[in-house]
C-alpha cells in the first residue's frame, strides 16, 4: 500500500471517528474522550480504542509519522500533524517523539511550542493585530513576509483595567480569556504609572519556581474549573522603563529582567530551561488523573545553575538605543524592512552589557517590535526567549506610561 493511499484511509478513519464522538482539533488541544447519552445513562466512549490504525506496527507507523512531519513543514497544512496526535495513544506518543522543539526546527507545533525557546540561528517573524474597541491582542504567526495572509493564531490577550494597574491576560484560545479556563497561559501586570510590568506564568516555568500569592490565584485555586486550570502565579520576567525627562521628544528606555533565563543562555552552548508539557497545576488534589510531566533535563538541572537568588545570574536585556537621523530629523533603527511607521512603542531588545564581556552574541538582535499599519505590529523573536515571554513584553508597549511620555 502506498503512502498517499495509507494517508487517504487514516483521514477517513479520523472522520469516521469524529462523528462518533471523538473531537481532533486541528491546530491546538487535544481530546481523548467524549461522552454521550444511550438510553437516558452516560456512557463514556474511549475514541483511543476505536481506531483500526492502533494497532498498526510501530516501526511501520513511525516511517508513516516522520514522512508526514517532514512533508507538512508550514501552516496550515502542518495541522495535519496535529491531528495524527490525535488518532490513539500509540499516535500522539510517537508524533510527539518526532516533532521537534522550535530551538531545534524552527517549526510551532503544539500549544508547548509557545513556551519553549526559539531558534538560536534565525528570527521567528509574527505580528500582533489590535482591536481598540474590545481592547484585545492577537498574535499571529506569519505566513507570508508581505503580511498578507491571516497568519495562524498563536496567542490572545485581553487588557483589564483597575485601579491601581493593568491586566493583560494572555490565552491560547481568543474566545475565552479568563483565568478560570483551561486555556490561560499566563498575564502581564503594570504598576500604577505604567513604568514597571511583571510578566506571570500560569504553570512553573522551571523545578522549583516560587508562586507569588494573590486574591486572583486564591479565587483560581478555589473554582478548580478543570484539571489543568493554573494554580499560581510564576515571575519570569520583569520589565521596567525609565523615566524620560525629554517627555515625548525623546526614545523609551526599556529593560527587561528574564528571572527564568540564565544569562549564559546567549553564549554559545548556552542553555534555557524549555518545558516539554503542561503540568498539572495541583497534584495533589487529582492524583488519580492521568497529566502530563515535564520531561526536560534542563530545567532540572537549572537549579543548581547561577540563577539561584542571584540577579547576576539572569538574562537582563536592553533595548537598542536608536541613532538620530539629520535628515529626517527622527531617531531611527535597522529593522530590516519589518517596521515602517515611526512610533514611540518600536524597540529592539538585545543582551544588556551586565551580562558579561560584550561580543557578537550581545549585538544580536532577540525581540524587535514595530508598526506597520494602524493597528498592526510585527514582533520577530529569537532564542532564548519564547514566543509567550516575546509577546507579553511587547504587550508592555502597549500599556501608557504616565510618567515616560
Amino acid at each position: 500500500m502506498s503512502l498517499k493511499s495509507i494517508i487517504q484511509d487514516m483521514k477517513g478513519e479520523i472522520g469516521s471517528i469524529s462523528k462518533k464522538g471523538f473531537e481532533v482539533k486541528l491546530g491546538y488541544g487535544l481530546r481523548s474522550r467524549s461522552h454521550r447519552v444511550v438510553q437516558d445513562s452516560l456512557v463514556v466512549v474511549d475514541a483511543l480504542k476505536q481506531s483500526c490504525w492502533a494497532n498498526m506496527p510501530p516501526e511501520l507507523l513511525r516511517d508513516v509519522l516522520m514522512r508526514i512531519e517532514a512533508s507538512e513543514c508550514t501552516w496550515p497544512p502542518r495541522k495535519h500533524v496535529v491531528a495524527c496526535a490525535g488518532v490513539c495513544r500509540s499516535w500522539r506518543e510517537i508524533t510527539k517523539e518526532i516533532v521537534q522543539t522550535p530551538e531545534e526546527s524552527g517549526k510551532l507545533t503544539f500549544p508547548i511550542s509557545l513556551k519553549q525557546p526559539a531558534p538560536r540561528d534565525s528570527l521567528l517573524q509574527c505580528f500582533i493585530k489590535r482591536n481598540r474597541a474590545s481592547q484585545t491582542y492577537h498574535l499571529y504567526l506569519g505566513l507570508t513576509p508581505a503580511l498578507t495572509d491571516n497568519g495562524k493564531l498563536l496567542l490572545a490577550a485581553r487588557k483589564c483595567r483597575r485601579p491601581t494597574c493593568t491586566d493583560y491576560i494572555i490565552s491560547l484560545d481568543a474566545d475565552d480569556m479568563s483565568k478560570g479556563s483551561g486555556t490561560y497561559i499566563g498575564k502581564l501586570r503594570s504598576n500604577f504609572l505604567g513604568t514597571k510590568f511583571t510578566i506571570y506564568d500560569g504553570q512553573p516555568p522551571h523545578a522549583g519556581a516560587t508562586v507569588t500569592k494573590s486574591r486572583s490565584t486564591r479565587l483560581v485555586g478555589l473554582k478548580q474549573v478543570s484539571p489543568r486550570v493554573p494554580a499560581g502565579n510564576y515571575p519570569v520576567a520583569h520589565i521596567s522603563y525609565e523615566l524620560n525627562v525629554l517627555g515625548s521628544r525623546g526614545p523609551r528606555r526599556m529593560q527587561c529582567v528574564m528571572d527564568a533565563i540564565p544569562a549564559s543562555a546567549i553564549e554559545p552552548g548556552g542553555v534555557a530551561p524549555t518545558q516539554t508539557e503542561f503540568p498539572l497545576s495541583n497534584l495533589d488534589s487529582f492524583p488519580s488523573l492521568p497529566f502530563f510531566r515535564s520531561k526536560s533535563t534542563r530545567s532540572e538541572n537549572f537549579l543548581s545553575g547561577p540563577l539561584a537568588g542571584q540577579k547576576d545570574g539572569k538574562l537582563v536585556l536592553k533595548n537598542k538605543a536608536p541613532r538620530w537621523h539629520e535628515q529626517l530629523q527622527c531617531w531611527c533603527l535597522n529593522f530590516r524592512g519589518r517596521v515602517t511607521v515611526a512610533s514611540v512603542k518600536n524597540f529592539q531588545l538585545v543582551a544588556s552589557p551586565e551580562n558579561g564581556p560584550s561580543g557578537q552574541e550581545h549585538e544580536k538582535v532577540i525581540l524587535q517590535f514595530g508598526k506597520v499599519g494602524k493597528d498592526l505590529f510585527t514582533m520577530d523573536y529569537r532564542y532564548p526567549i519564547s514566543a509567550f515571554q516575546a509577546f507579553a513584553i511587547c504587550l508592555s508597549s502597549f500599556d501608557t506610561k504616565i510618567a515616560c511620555e
